[in-house]
Formats: C-alpha cells, structure tokens, sequence
C-alpha cells in the first residue's frame, strides 16, 4: 500500500531522500501495527458480541416455536376423546402443525422417534445446544401429550449467518486499515516537513558558500604553481591545504548539485593511481605508508563521481588514521578494498557513518557527507558496498563494481 503511495508521490514529483523515507517507513511500521492490534481487539469484541446476540436471539426463537407447538399438541390432544384417538394420524398431525423455519422431530419417553426431520439425537437433557455447528433445543412434555415426550428443533443457518458476519468485519476492518495508513503515512510526512525545510535550508547554506570558496581555492593553487625560491616546508603546507579545500569543495559541490553527467568506459587503476599521487601531500603529511596492489579493471561510470568515490574514500582513510599508519589500497575482480589502520569504528554506530552530516569523531574534522556521498554513488551505480571494522584496528570499506558486458 505504501509503495503504491510513493509511487504516485514520485509521479507527481514529490521526492522523500532514503533517510526520510526509513524514517516514514519506521513511523508508518510502528503506527500501522498499533492500528492493526487495535482494529483487531474492536473486531473482535464486536463479533464475539454480535455472535452472543445472535446465538441468545435463535435461542430465544426456537424455544418460543418449540412450546408454540407443544401447546398445539396439548390443544389437539384435549379435544380428541379416547375413541378417536384409535383412528386419529398422529404422525400427520406433527408434520403439519410446525409453521417456522427450523427441523422438527417428536420422541416418546424412551428417545424413540415418532415423526423427525432430524437425524438421531442423543441428547435429551439439555434444552440448548450446538453440535456439528447446528443448533438445538429440547423441550420436554411431562404430560406425553399425544405419547410426545420431547419436542425437539433444529437450526441451520446460525453458522452461515456468523460467517457472513465474519466477512463483513473483516472487510470493514481492512478498509478501515487502508484509510488509517493513507492517513498515518501524510501524517508521517507533515512531520517530516520541518526537518525537510531544515535540510534545505542547510543546503542552501553550504551551496552559497562552496560558489564563493570555488574562486579563492582555484587561485590559491595557480599561485602555488607559480611561487619560487620558497623554502619547502611552507610550499607544501600551503599545497596541503589548498589541496584539502580542494577536496572539501569537490564533495560538497558534489553532493549539492547533482545533475546528470555522461558515462564513460574508465580505467579503475589508472583513476585510483591519479587520486592516490593527487592526496599524496595529505598522505605524507602524517607520515602514511600506502600499499598498492592494482589490477587492470573498466568501469563504466561518470569520471566526476568515480573521482569523487575515491577521493572520499582515500580521504576518511587519511582522516581516521594516526600519524605513521598504513593505507592498502587493492584491486582484484572487480573488488576495490580500501583498508586502513587507524582508529576504527564501533560497531553500534558503522550503520550511522554513512548518514549524511553524520561525524563519527569531531576532533578529526569534516562535514559528516563524505562516506554519504560513497553511499549514493554505489547506489545510483550499483557498486555493493561493505564495511569490516574494528575499533582500534582499523576500517575496510569493500567496493564490488559490477562486470561490464561485452
């Protein structure tokens, strides 16, 4: 039902992004379930209710029928004399005095039957009773009026009856369900809005300053280039920092633009080489060995979003790694792993770092949409995406890009 919904959402336009839509799906999960356990009490009251009306209301009718026609039997046997009664068409008489809709049978004080419509009845000591899901009711002469002991009814449509009630709660209640969720699922959304125009109005914010940042950071590496007789140190501390803003603006431009950009046949080796020797300032910086074990493999992908990819991905590495540590970085069937042996990740919280402005540690930096955008573009290009890792030990992001035909 709610996928049904989303999808004429999306043809009209209205988008929810994947964090809004689990959000949505765990409100609608916990509301739909509260819905279903309290429909399903109020059902079944209802029919446990209409069931003991009903029951008591056929009860109540064939004991009424059942003494009707015993006062008939006593009437008739009043009025015959003993002489008459020698020629008199008892079982005539039983099978034309019922008027209702129920079976009828008349049995003398040994159970026997005189005239019946019903098959044989064993029990004669309760005036009502269901079994085989038909009901009964004995009703007992004292005076044997005409040799009748027991006059006994049977009714069958109490069952169908209970069925059909059946069927009308359920279909009220399924009805009910489905308007309840339509319900729930824009109650859900109305409030997600703020945190919506929260988001929005966030992106907004970042995207105006990445547009007045692109200016400063191209400049700033032109004039790097350009600088001479300058000690060493200074220009690589100015190249690693021009080179991080560098990085910083590509993911949030990235990440807040969008739009659709060709796909092309890369070489993941050769893109994976350019971003290592493009982050190797950064890298040397804390004094990281990085480990390259790269086999030749085509992806077919947008250049900018495999550049991004790697980028990101080098760049939690470095982030998350301690001075001295270690990058391998490995490429084989198609499997790019990217480990490293910094600081780890809880294991409570690996679900969370892919959340977009998500920060696992604040003391390292970052905007939290760097792994989010690892994320979207595995998504969009169905690239699997696992993670293994160890607080203390280190991380592995393992990245399974899929085998191009021929």
């Amino acid at each position: 039902m709610t996928k049904n919904i989303l999808k004429i959402l999306k043809e009209k336009g209205i988008v929810l992004t994947s964090y809004e839509r689990i959000s949505l799906f765990r409100f609608l999960s916990l509301y739909l379930i509260s819905v279903f356990v309290l429909l399903s009490i109020i059902g079944y009251l209802f029919f446990e209710n209409n069931r003991a009306s009903m029951k008591s209301a056929t009860k109540f009718e064939m004991m009424y029928q059942a003494r009707d026609i015993a006062s008939k039997i006593v009437m008739k046997a009043m009025k015959t004399d003993k002489k008459s009664l020698q020629t008199f068409n008892k079982t005539k008489f039983l099978k034309n005095i019922k008027h209702c809709r129920f079976e009828v049978g008349y049995y003398d004080v040994h159970h026997q039957a005189i005239y019946t419509e019903i098959e044989k009845i064993r029990h004669f000591d309760k005036n009502f009773f269901i079994k085989n899901k038909k009901c009964y009711t004995v009703t007992e002469d004292l005076s044997q009026h005409l040799g009748v002991k027991y006059i006994v009814l049977k009714e069958n449509d109490l069952v169908e009856s209970l069925k059909d009630l059946r069927i009308k709660i359920i279909g009220y209640l399924v009805f009910s369900f489905i308007l309840m969720g339509i319900v729930g699922y824009f109650l859900g959304r109305l409030f997600l809005q703020p945190v919506r125009e929260q988001i929005e109005s966030l992106d907004k914010f970042i995207s105006d300053t990445t547009h007045e940042l692109n200016t400063p950071i191209s400049a700033i590496l032109m004039t790097i280039q350009s600088l001479k007789n300058i000690e060493s140190k200074k220009l690589k501390r100015l190249e690693i920092s021009a080179k991080r803003l560098s990085m910083m603006y590509g993911s949030l431009t990235y990440r807040l633009e969008g739009g659709v950009a060709p796909i092309d046949t890369l070489s993941l080796s050769r893109i994976i080489k350019e971003r290592v020797n493009f982050s190797k300032e950064l890298i040397e910086s804390k004094r990281l060995e990085t480990h390259l074990a790269l086999e030749e493999s085509n992806v077919k992908m947008p250049k900018d979003s495999l550049d991004r990819l790697i980028d990101n991905l080098i760049s939690n590495a470095i982030k998350y790694s301690d001075v001295g540590d270690s990058i391998y970085i490995s490429l084989h069937n198609n499997i790019l792993e990217v480990k490293d042996t910094g600081i780890g990740i809880e294991d409570e919280i690996q679900a969370d770092i892919f959340r977009r402005y998500y920060r696992a540690n604040d003391e390292r930096g970052g905007f939290g949409i760097g792994l989010n955008i690892v994320l979207s573009i595995c998504k969009k290009y169905k690239i699997k995406l696992d993670l293994e890792s160890t607080k203390g030990e280190g991380s592995l992001f393992r990245l399974t890009f899929p085998t191009i035909k021929v």
